[in-house]
C-alpha cells in the first residue's frame, strides 16, 4: 500500500489532507445510515482525523486501521486530552492493536487486518481511503472493505478532478468506478454533489457523497 510513501508523508508532517475539525458531510449525512446507539463505525486509513473523537461524543463506538503509526499515536494522545481516553496495547501477529472498550485502533496494513480481529462492524465512513489509493488497488481495497465488514453499509466521500492535471493522491474517483467497485453488493445512492469554490493545484475538484447498503 506504498506504506513508503505514506510513512515519508507522516514523517514529515506532509498531511494537507488532514482537516482542522469534524468533516461537515459527515455531521450532516451520516444520519443517514439510521444507525443504532452505540453503533460499531469503521474509518479505513484514519490519520489522526478528528472524525474519530466526534462519533466518540455522538455515543458511536469506532474502529480504526492506520497504517502509520505517527498518526495512530497524535490520535490516542487528542483522544486522551480531549476525553480522557487510554488504550490498552496488544501485539498481533500483523499489526499494533490498541484497545478502550469504546475504540479499537489497529496500527498496520490494512490488508492485513481481518474480520477475526475487528469484529461486528455495523457501518463505514471512508472521506479518504478510497481516494488515497491509487487506481490499481482500489478492487482489491474494496473487496477487503466488503470482506471485513461482512458488507456494512457506508458513507463514502469520493473527489472528482482532472486527473491528467495531477498525479495525486488525493486520486480522481469516478462515479462510474464506485459502481464498479460495489455496485454487486451495494445499492448505491448519491446523496450530494459539491462544486468546490477553490482551485487546488490548477485543477477543479467536485466532491460527492454517497450512501451504500447492502442489497
Amino acid at each position: 500500500m506504498q506504506q513508503d510513501f505514506w510513512h515519508q508523508r507522516w514523517q514529515e508532517n506532509r498531511i494537507g489532507f488532514h482537516q482542522p475539525q469534524p468533516n461537515d458531510y459527515l455531521i450532516q449525512y451520516l444520519p443517514t445510515l439510521t444507525l443504532q446507539p452505540h453503533a460499531r463505525i469503521l474509518v479505513p486509513l484514519s490519520g489522526k482525523t478528528l472524525d474519530i473523537g466526534w462519533l466518540l461524543m455522538q455515543g458511536f463506538r469506532v474502529v480504526a486501521i492506520e497504517l502509520s503509526p505517527v498518526a495512530i499515536h497524535a490520535l490516542m494522545q487528542q483522544l486522551k486530552d480531549d476525553l480522557g481516553i487510554v488504550f490498552e496495547q496488544k501485539q498481533l501477529e500483523a499489526c499494533v492493536h490498541y484497545h478502550h472498550p469504546e475504540i479499537d485502533l489497529f496500527v498496520g496494513d490494512f490488508f492485513d487486518v481481518s474480520n477475526v480481529e475487528i469484529g461486528q462492524i455495523d457501518a463505514i465512513y471512508d472521506r479518504a481511503a478510497l481516494i488515497a489509493l491509487p487506481p490499481e488497488m482500489r478492487a482489491r481495497y474494496a473487496q477487503h472493505l466488503i470482506d471485513i465488514t461482512q458488507g456494512a453499509v457506508q458513507l463514502l466521500v469520493s473527489y472528482q478532478y482532472d486527473q491528467d492535471s495531477f498525479q495525486g493522491p488525493p486520486f480522481s474517483v469516478e462515479a462510474e468506478e464506485i459502481e464498479q467497485l460495489y455496485a454487486s453488493q451495494y445499492s448505491i445512492r448519491q446523496l450530494a454533489h459539491v462544486e468546490l469554490s477553490e482551485q487546488h493545484k490548477g485543477r477543479q475538484a467536485q466532491e460527492k457523497i454517497w450512501y451504500l447498503r447492502a442489497k
